[in-house]
């Protein structure tokens, strides 16, 4: 019997790094966002305190230009998620950061 792989179906990549990464504590980061912030050195949301989430996101575009504008209301989210011992669950969307 031949198990062959069908010629119609595509394996999914699949960002394992970002999957097993600090960054699926976050609520709502998605894989791509992990991905991000990690290739701009960031292992930990820690390491986001004091980080304006408008030049992360410049810095990203840097790399990727076509980087859609709700990744911003993602960074935003995460460094507010760093930042706040205790946070508000109304600000843990990315709906509550948008301009």
């Amino acid at each position: 019997m031949d198990y062959e792989r069908s010629p119609h179906r595509k394996k999914k990549d699949v960002d394992y790094g970002a999957l097993q990464s600090a960054w699926t504590r976050v609520p709502r980061i998605d894989v791509a966002t992990a991905r991000d912030l990690l290739d701009l050195g960031f292992q930990h949301p820690d390491q986001l305190i004091g980080r304006a989430p408008e030049v992360l996101y410049e810095q990203v575009l840097k790399k990727k230009p076509h980087t859609p504008r709700a990744r911003l209301h993602l960074f935003r989210l995460a460094v507010y998620f760093a930042e706040t011992s205790d946070p508000d669950p109304a600000k843990l969307h990315p709906a509550a950061w948008t301009d």
